[in-house]
């Protein structure tokens, strides 16, 4: 598993209008995200996807963003308070070896994990993690970009999701992903 990290200055670029094209958020998080969800994005850079998670849920729901890049959460911050989601949007830093969501213990409907898990040092470390954040009947999408993660690699971290206690499910087509719906189990 690569333990490379976005760099930060490739932050604007994937919060691009342009990436719009290929992967529209709007279309990815209808189907998965409703008023009054809880929401935790690991890794959201700048939040390309965040914006649009935080309107979904609407005033009752909340995204819990955690970043280890300073930059990337600094960035994540003025978008946010650009588009006047802040009060939905908890923007956290995390550690280097952990999230840091002990807080959120059984209270997350959705874990949305999207071009991240190949960056981790340790995918079962994280998916024990996240595993503990879930609410009863809460899932974690897990979209890995196809051209940094070959199929093998893919049911590799399929694996340590299942060791975590985590089953897989078909998840939804997203271009240039390979996905999966993990849910406790």
């Amino acid at each position: 598993m690569s333990t490379h990290v976005c760099p930060w200055w490739l932050g604007p670029l994937l919060a691009s209008p342009l990436r719009r094209l290929l992967q529209d958020p709007a279309q990815i998080v209808a189907p998965l995200v409703r008023e009054g969800m809880t929401i935790l994005e690991p890794g959201p850079g700048m939040g390309f996807f965040t914006l649009e998670l935080a309107r979904r849920v609407g005033p009752n729901g909340r995204v819990v963003a955690v970043e280890l890049q300073p930059r990337m959460l600094a960035g994540l911050r003025r978008r946010t308070a650009k588009a006047g989601l802040e009060a939905r949007v908890d923007a956290r830093p995390a550690a280097k070896d952990a999230l840091g969501v002990r807080d959120l213990a059984g209270k997350v409907d959705l874990v949305f994990a999207f071009a991240l898990v190949h960056e981790l040092p340790d995918a079962s470390r994280f998916f024990d993690e996240v595993l503990r954040t879930l609410a009863p009947g809460g899932r974690l999408l897990l979209a890995e970009p196809s051209g940094h993660v070959k199929a093998a690699a893919f049911e590799a971290t399929l694996a340590a999701a299942a060791r975590a206690g985590l089953r897989a499910e078909p998840g939804p087509a997203i271009r240039r992903s390979r996905t999966a719906m993990l849910a406790a189990g």
